[in-house]
């Protein structure tokens, strides 16, 4: 299916003989609502990027550097590779294929960002539960959190043209946005490509959100507001999004070692993608 007709069967929802009119009504509704945030401003949004001097490493590492001269480094990030078997010729891949290896003479870098639509949301959201409106307790959250990603893809879109401007030119239209015709990816830790959530604590060191953005971790590395987006830049034309799937005991053995973490602690930040039982 074409990305045209991706968006005209979603926008045929509403016209749906089953579920049209249950559709239509929660799009008038969540359109009344967003009429109400922009009007009486309930919700702030802010944002925080920032891109430093990095190099892949041997085991799958992406070393961060302290500055231009590349002589120190200051942070690891670590990453899975995906194990399961593919068609000859097809690689396993790996987050760190993606940057530049620290041997090649080429001076890569690696983008961080977090984003939040949620700043002001908690006082509207108690408001309503008081009065035992949780659909519109619900509404509000739902609509927050699709606010903070329309930003979270904003931000990577100026990045993209602007602020690390490796694709100045480009000029896509919201369907090619939607099928991530874009050049680049922005992986976020605990999803499919980065599935420990502990790496946000890299992110938050590189640039700082609580400060620059308000967005808080959680000791489960939760982000407060919930309405928050982050995660990594790559510019590599080649990158692209995927899931590491299941893993083995000997990469959770590895990985273990590289983060400094027991192979208890690994099991357990990673028992989504273990493909054995603990």
């Amino acid at each position: 299916m074409d990305l045209g007709a991706l968006v005209d069967k979603a926008s045929a929802i509403l016209d749906d003989a089953i579920v049209g009119e249950a559709a239509t009504s929660l799009f008038d509704d969540a359109t009344a609502m967003l009429d109400r945030i922009i009007a009486q401003r309930w919700l702030q949004a802010r944002a925080v990027v920032g891109f430093h001097p990095a190099n892949s490493h041997e085991h799958d590492d992406i070393l961060v550097y302290a500055d231009e001269s590349r002589e120190k480094v200051v942070h690891r990030l670590v990453h899975l590779r995906q194990q399961q078997a593919k068609a000859e010729g097809i690689a396993q891949s790996c987050l760190a294929d993606f940057v530049a290896p620290s041997g090649s003479g080429y001076a890569d870098y690696i983008g961080a960002f977090a984003v939040t639509a949620g700043i002001g949301i908690d006082e509207h959201v108690a408001r309503f539960e008081a009065a035992h409106d949780d659909y519109s307790a619900i509404m509000l959250k739902a609509l927050a959190d699709r606010l903070a990603e329309a930003l979270a893809e904003y931000m990577h879109a100026r990045t993209r043209r602007e602020f690390w401007a490796y694709a100045p030119d480009e000029s896509l239209s919201s369907a090619e946005l939607i099928g991530e015709k874009y050049l680049g990816i922005r992986p976020a830790p605990g999803y499919p490509a980065c599935p420990d959530h502990t790496e946000k604590g890299i992110l938050w060191t590189l640039i700082d959100p609580i400060e620059n953005a308000g967005i808080h971790l959680t000791e489960s590395f939760a982000m407060l507001p919930t309405a928050a987006v982050s995660g990594f830049y790559f510019s590599h034309p080649e990158s692209d999004y995927f899931g590491i799937g299941k893993i083995g005991r000997d990469q959770i053995e590895d990985y273990a070692r590289r983060k400094g973490m027991t192979v208890r602690e690994a099991e357990r930040w990673l028992s989504p993608v273990l493909g054995y039982e603990v």
